[in-house]
Parts: C-alpha cells; structure tokens; sequence
C-alpha cells in the first residue's frame, strides 16, 4: 500500500472573505473558477455536489458531498472524477477544502486536495488548483 499524498495551493486576495466566497458559490462565477463546469449543489452540509461540462469533447460529471460549509471561512467537500480512472468507491473520492482567511491586505485562498495517488498527480492538481485559484482571485477582485 502506497501513501496518499496532498496537494496544495495558495493565492492572496486584494478583497474580502465575502468576496471570494461569492465567486465559491454562486452558479455563474463559479462555472467560471472551475474550468467553465456547471456546479450544481444545495449549499447544505450532506448535500450533493457536481461539476459537469465538456473535457475534450467528452461530457463529464464530476461529483462530491459537501462536508463543512461556514461562510466566508471554510468550503469542504468530497470530490471524484471518472476521468480519474478510479471507480466510483468511497476510497477513490478526495477532499476538497477552501479555506479562507482575512488578511490586512484582503484574503489568504488555500485549497487543499487529499487522497492524490502519485507525486505527478499532486503537481498536476496543484497546477490546475493554482490556475482555478488564480480565476477566484480576479473575479473577487472586480
């Protein structure tokens, strides 16, 4: 058995907590943070999770729980893909967890990803988080 490893990656914010925390969760800016996917979600903790869209001409559903939910502070979810190649079992989904904390100057993002199978699979997420988070600092900046 392999350890799992855990991808990270951090952005500061020129605005508030709130601020990002609008581009997290509402349906058009968030679309536009994750990759143009359609998040579909209730906002409620046990509530289920999607990103859908169009990878390479091939529809996609991507799917999660979310797991904690404090506005403006924490955003965390489970997280799978079936473009990952892993079936969809308890042991092949991630967490995903925004954190968000005030700063002087604004807003310190980190995203933390669990559960990453190889050390190219780590640096592959932390590239894609770190240009998602990059999107989310723009968008709440505007």
């Amino acid at each position: 058995m392999t350890d799992k490893l855990t991808a990270t990656s951090t952005v500061s914010v020129a605005a508030p907590p709130g601020a990002v925390w609008t581009v997290l969760t509402d349906p058009v800016l968030s679309s536009q943070a994750f990759f143009g996917s359609t998040v579909t979600t209730d906002w409620q903790v046990g509530g289920p999770i999607t990103f859908s869209g169009e990878w390479k001409g091939q529809p996609y559903e991507d799917k999660g729980e979310i797991v904690r939910l404090v506005p403006e502070r924490v955003l965390e979810m489970t997280y799978w893909s079936p473009l990952s190649g892993t079936a969809d079992l308890p042991e092949s989904y991630a967490n995903v967890t925004f954190d968000l904390t005030p700063t002087d100057g604004g807003t310190t993002l980190t995203v933390t990803q669990t559960n990453v199978d190889t050390e190219e699979g780590r640096q592959q997420s932390e590239s894609n988080w770190s240009k998602a988070l990059a999107t989310i600092g723009k968008l709440a900046e505007k």
